[in-house]
């Protein structure tokens, strides 16, 4: 990794060291301002937890137009530093990057498509999924486990949030395996690409699906999730567009899906790595919903997003001109030593670990968090109720004083590539 004295000369969102391992680079950024504009693509990197809070709750000053994509390909027109940019955002929006998804929008219209979400992950709702997990867990473990070995990511997590979040938002029965089958073949990881690719075909695909499932229940509604979704209104009592309904269902099927994988992945590693956590895990139960809340801090699934400045204003000190994009990076506010104590340590007894960013604040805070959150617990309780020991694979890996782990070659998502993985099973299942 590069020094702390050369960190000006890294390029974030380029870099492969950084890739394998952002954190010097942020903890150096910083350290020397927790609001510093790096030197390659005009952003300005919040890195601060109390800077980042104030930019995330202020959806009035900065806009989320470019939340996912930020400088890549940056703003169709140059922007004046000292006026009002918020007509130009309105006049280009529709020519931004993946301008129609949920976390590119901003209030009003973010307003009520985050309220026809809300309808799908009901506390209701999400009570009877978490039901239906226990099955799913121990369905995909049957297969996964069978091998004693084999990747976490392509073996369990990927399969099993799939299947999840197809329960929660009423995939009919019938269609399950093609529908899952058909999302596990998608390529992962494509948003933030450092190639500049974008993967847009799992999207295309969600679309295709969810629209055709809205315009059938508007016709013949049914006793289900999606008819609910179907039929729900805007909060001024206007019927959404088909478009409109499928694209909200699409920004949880995918987000919560790829990010979840990337939380429950994360939490293996550091199982399988550290015997005596492990034990503790095993043992006591109860410290794992806090084990899940560090490992979001240590490791969040999300580095950052973007925002852009409206208007001129001032972040942590630091004067911000109007039309500057900022990238929040929740992944360097979850080590802000002045929040966090020893933040670089993992900590499963942290007492304020909750107070993590990993899933955002203000009103983009992911809505699906509840769902994140039980999905882990579930996952981790029946693979350590259904082994003995779990291990990283050596073969795969390499020895402990010497691990090669690969990671998403992206500027937004932070996760594991694969995830070898050997276990002793347990003579008889737990549950």
């Amino acid at each position: 990794m590069h020094t702390v004295k050369d960190f000006e000369a890294i390029d974030f969102f380029q870099d492969d060291e950084v890739v394998a391992d952002p954190y010097p680079y942020l903890a150096a950024l910083r350290g020397k301002c927790p609001v510093q504009r790096e030197n390659h693509h005009d952003v300005t990197m919040v890195t601060g937890y109390d800077e980042a809070i104030q930019v995330l709750n202020d959806s009035d000053t900065y806009s989320s137009c470019l939340s996912v994509t930020g400088p890549f390909p940056g703003f169709p027109v140059p922007l004046d530093g000292d006026v009002d940019v918020s007509a130009l955002i309105e006049q280009y929006r529709d020519q931004l990057p993946m301008s129609d998804q949920l976390p590119t929008l901003d209030p009003p219209m973010h307003t009520d498509h985050r309220g026809l979400l809300m309808r799908m992950i009901t506390p209701r709702r999400l009570k009877e999924n978490e039901a239906s997990m226990w099955h799913l867990a121990d369905a995909q473990l049957d297969v996964y486990l069978a091998a004693g070995e084999g990747d976490f990511i392509s073996g369990f997590a990927g399969p099993f949030t799939l299947r999840v979040i197809a329960d929660l938002l009423g995939v009919p029965d019938e269609d399950r395996n093609s529908f899952v089958e058909g999302l596990e073949h998608q390529p992962r990881g494509g948003v933030g690409s450092t190639d500049g690719e974008m993967a847009y075909s799992p999207l295309e695909y969600l679309y295709g699906q969810f629209s055709a499932y809205v315009e059938e229940r508007r016709r013949e509604p049914r006793e289900d999730v999606i008819t609910g979704l179907a039929l729900a209104k805007f909060s001024d009592g206007s019927t959404p567009d088909v478009a409109d309904v499928a694209r909200v269902a699409t920004n949880l099927f995918a987000a919560g899906q790829e990010t979840t994988v990337r939380l429950l992945s994360n939490a293996l590693k550091l199982i399988a790595e550290d015997p005596d956590l492990q034990h503790l895990l095993r043992t006591e139960r109860d410290r794992i919903p806090n084990f899940i809340e560090e490992t979001l801090r240590t490791e969040s699934p999300i580095k950052g997003d973007f925002r852009l400045s409206r208007v001129a204003s001032t972040v942590g000190g630091v004067d911000i001109p109007a039309g500057t994009t900022l990238m929040v990076l929740n992944g360097a506010a979850n080590r802000d030593p002045r929040h966090f104590e020893d933040p670089e340590t993992f900590d499963p007894a942290r007492a304020n670990a909750r107070h993590h960013l990993a899933f955002g604040r203000g009103p983009h805070t992911c809505p699906g968090a509840p769902l994140a959150r039980a999905e882990a617990r579930v996952g981790i309780e029946r693979i350590l109720d259904r082994t003995t020991d779990i291990r990283i694979s050596e073969s795969v890996h390499g020895p402990a004083e010497a691990r090669n782990y690969r990671y998403l070659p992206t500027y937004i998502l932070r996760g594991l590539t694969h995830l070898n993985l050997e276990f002793t099973l347990a003579e008889e299942p737990a549950r």
